[in-house]
C-alpha cells in the first residue's frame, strides 16, 4: 500500500522518499527516465548530477552551505550520507564521484522495502486517488506536467530564461557614497539604496559591460526565449550606450545627499528579504561569467567592496513562485494534498534542493501518521531556507536562491564577521538538535 507518492527521482525526490521510508511510511517514487529522456541527463540513475560534481563548501563553522551539510547529516540525509561515501579530493569543498554517487542513491532506494520505484512519466497532475503527493521534478520538469502545474497555479509561464539579478549583503555597501531614497520620495521615501555614477564612470561601465565574458548556452537552452520583462543588462546595453540611463539606471527623482551635482546615472538596490540584510541590483539580470560580474559591479560607487550573497545568472528553469503558492510546510495552497520540493520551489543548488526534499518528506510523513511537526527554527539553515521561499522573500521579485547567512535572523551581539558566522553556525546546530529531538525520540 502506498501512503505517499513522490514524482521525480532527482536529489530532492530521492531524499523525500528516503525520509518517508525512514519514518515508516510506504512511498512510490516515480521517475520518467529512461523511458522519457531529458535534454541534460545521460543515465537512468536517480540523483544524477548534471552540471557539476561539487556540493560546495563543507565548512560548518563559517559557511552557510557547509552548515546546511551539517544539519542534513544530523537529520540522517541519504544524499549527504552517500556524498560522504563517494567524496573526491576538493580541498574544503564536498565533491563526489558522480557515477558512484548516483549509482549508490539508486541502489539505496531500490533496496528499501518501503519504497517502490516506478519508472514512467507522470504526464499531468497526479490523480486524486493518489492522496498525498510530493512533486520534485526539478528545473527540467516535463512539458505536460509543467503545463498542468501552470494551469493549476495560474502562472503566466513556468519555463523561460530565468535571468537572475545579483544580491548584495547590505552591510558591505559603502554608505559614504550610497544613500536611501525612493524616486520622487514615493512609498516610504527610502525604499531603495542608490549608488551614483558620473558620466566618466557610467561610460567606462558600459564599455566594460559590452566586452565582458559571457556564459554560453547549452544546445537545449538555445530555443527557449528570454522573459522579456527580465532582459539581461548586457542585452539592454547592446541596444545603445544610453539605454540603461533611460531604463533601470535613470537618475530622475533622486537627490544625492553626499554631493550637490545631479548624478549622470543611478544604480538602485531593492530590499530582497524581510530581514533587510539582502538587497538586489534592480535591472541587473545577467549572463556574465561570475568573475566578470564581481569585477564590473565593484566599479559602481558604493559597491567597491561589496560582497555578494548571489551572483546573477541566466538559464532555462522551471520553478514555482513558492512565496505566493506554498505554505510553510510546502503544501500548495490551492490543493494542500500536493507538496513541492527541490529546485521547482525556487531554491538554487544541489544541496538546497535535497534539503527541501528532506523537509517535504518529513512534513508528508507526519501527515501520513496523523501527526504534525513545526517547521525548523529560523535560526537554522534548513529553517532559514524554507522561510525564505515560503514567507521571507518578496513575492513580486521572487527568484531562485542559494542558502546564505543573509537569510538568517541576525545576532544581537556585536562581533567581527568571522566570529559572527561561527556564532550563527553554533546557534543553528543547537537549535536544530532541539527541533530534531522529538522525532529522534519517536524513532527510538
Amino acid at each position: 500500500m502506498t501512503d505517499v507518492h513522490v514524482v521525480g527521482g532527482g536529489l530532492a525526490g530521492a531524499e523525500a522518499a528516503w525520509q518517508l521510508a525512514k519514518a515508516g511510511v510506504c512511498v512510490t517514487l516515480h521517475e520518467m527516465r529512461p523511458g522519457q529522456a531529458t535534454a541534460a541527463h545521460h543515465t537512468a540513475d536517480l540523483a544524477e548530477l548534471v552540471c557539476s560534481n561539487s556540493f560546495r563548501s563543507d565548512d560548518a563553522t563559517g559557511n552557510a552551505v557547509g552548515l546546511l551539510h551539517a544539519e542534513m547529516r544530523r537529520a540522517d540525509s541519504l544524499i549527504l550520507k552517500l556524498a560522504d561515501c563517494h567524496r573526491v579530493p576538493a580541498g574544503s569543498a564536498l565533491a563526489v564521484d558522480r557515477e558512484g554517487f548516483a549509482s549508490a542513491v539508486t541502489a539505496a532506494i531500490e533496496r528499501d522495502p518501503r519504497i517502490t520505484l516506478a519508472r514512467g512519466e507522470v504526464k499531468g497532475l497526479p490523480p486524486k486517488d493518489w492522496g498525498s503527493v510530493i512533486v520534485a521534478t526539478g528545473p527540467l520538469t516535463s512539458a505536460s506536467l509543467a503545463k498542468a502545474i501552470q494551469e493549476l497555479t495560474g502562472e503566466d509561464a513556468l519555463a523561460f530564461f530565468d535571468a537572475i539579478a545579483p544580491i548584495v549583503y547590505r552591510e558591505t555597501i559603502d554608505f559614504e557614497k550610497a544613500w536611501f531614497q525612493s524616486r520622487y520620495d514615493k512609498g516610504d521615501g527610502a525604499d531603495y539604496i542608490n549608488c551614483p555614477l558620473d558620466r566618466v564612470v557610467y561610460q567606462a561601465f558600459i564599455e566594460a559591460l559590452l566586452t565582458a565574458d559571457k556564459t554560453e548556452f547549452h544546445d537545449w537552452e538555445k530555443t527557449t526565449p528570454y522573459f522579456e520583462g527580465c532582459l539581461p543588462i548586457e542585452v539592454m546595453a547592446e541596444r545603445g550606450v544610453e539605454t540603461l540611463r533611460f531604463g533601470p539606471l535613470k537618475p530622475v527623482g533622486l537627490t544625492n545627499p553626499h554631493h550637490p551635482e545631479k548624478p549622470y546615472a543611478v544604480v538602485q538596490l531593492r530590499q530582497d528579504n524581510a530581514l533587510g540584510t539582502l538587497y538586489n541590483l534592480v535591472g541587473f539580470q545577467t549572463k556574465l561569467k561570475h568573475g566578470e560580474q564581481t569585477r564590473l559591479f565593484r566599479m559602481i560607487p558604493g559597491l567597491e567592496t561589496a560582497e555578494f550573497a548571489r551572483l546573477g545568472g541566466l538559464h532555462r528553469n522551471t520553478f514555482l513562485n513558492a512565496r505566493k503558492h506554498l505554505d510553510a510546510r510546502l503544501r500548495l495552497k490551492r490543493a494542500p494534498h500536493l507538496r513541492f520540493a527541490g529546485q521547482i520551489t525556487g531554491v538554487e543548488g544541489y544541496v538546497e534542493s535535497a534539503a527541501i526534499g528532506l523537509l517535504a518528506g518529513r512534513f508528508a510523513a507526519a501527515d501520513a501518521k496523523g501527526a504534525s511537526i513545526a517547521p525548523p527554527p529560523l535560526t537554522t539553515a534548513l529553517g532559514a531556507l524554507l522561510n525564505h521561499i515560503t514567507e521571507g522573500a518578496a513575492a513580486d521579485t521572487f527568484q531562485p536562491m542559494n542558502v546564505n547567512f543573509g537569510l538568517f535572523p541576525p545576532l544581537n551581539e556585536k562581533m567581527g564577521r568571522k566570529e559572527r558566522k561561527a556564532a550563527m553556525c553554533a546557534r543553528a546546530l543547537h537549535d536544530l538538535d532541539a527541533w530534531l529531538a522529538p522525532s529522534l525520540a519517536a524513532a527510538e
